[in-house]
């Protein structure tokens, strides 16, 4: 290795220092002092805690993951299309019931979007899965529309009750809506902004009181 060329103030040579510098890192443990250990390709767990965060991690059950990734697709969808927050589903039959020129045809087209097809008109002949009932103040009394939307209705389906906003015309106030409801044997489930001009009321007809 050469010879040395004299001792440093702490008695170490020169060129063993540099030879200390520029070697390879060496680590002692127990009866591996003076070897070199070489570098993993991956991290690996060095702790008890990390080791048990990946365990508990690799434990979680897939459903209760693939449940975390569906709701986060399904308020994707809420934000790109307002109508899926209603609920319905592809293949259902949805009736409309109240169109008239306000109505919020964005909604109308992202509900047809979900349900696959066209919604159906007052004069649908058989029972719907669904009903959107546009309603506005002066369209009569909302208890005797909604006696007879229930007659419309499959078993387990719902009706989506549209009413306009506040300082809207046509404003019907959440207290009318709530009596009405109850009166016609329905249960108020969810009250919701559907639209720009539009609020909702999901109700729901028990089987009892279906004609």
């Amino acid at each position: 290795m050469g010879k040395w060329c004299g001792m440093d103030h702490e008695g170490h040579s020169p060129q063993r220092l540099k030879l200390r510098r520029d070697g390879p890192k060496r680590h002692r443990f127990g009866g591996l002092d003076g070897r070199v250990l070489a570098r993993s390709a991956q991290p690996v767990w060095t702790t008890a805690n990390a080791a048990r965060t990946r365990a508990a991690r690799s434990t979680i059950p897939k459903t209760i993951r693939r449940q975390a990734v569906s709701a986060t697709a399904d308020h994707a969808e809420e934000r790109t299309n307002p109508a899926a927050r209603l609920g319905f589903e592809p293949g259902q039959v949805v009736q409309e019931i109240g169109f008239d020129d306000d109505v919020d045809h964005e909604l109308r087209e992202g509900i047809e979007a979900i349900i696959g097809q066209d919604l159906v008109d007052e004069e649908y002949d058989d029972v719907a899965d669904g009903v959107v009932l546009w309603f506005r103040d002066e369209d009569g009394d909302l208890t005797d529309a909604l006696v007879d939307t229930i007659s419309l209705l499959e078993d387990g389906g719902v009706i989506w009750l549209l009413t306009p906003k506040t300082g809207r015309d046509g404003y019907i106030e959440p207290s009318d809506i709530s009596d009405a409801a109850q009166t016609a044997g329905l249960s108020q489930t969810k009250s919701i902004s559907v639209a720009k001009e539009w609020s909702g009321s999901r109700l729901v007809a028990p089987k009892a009181g279906r004609r």
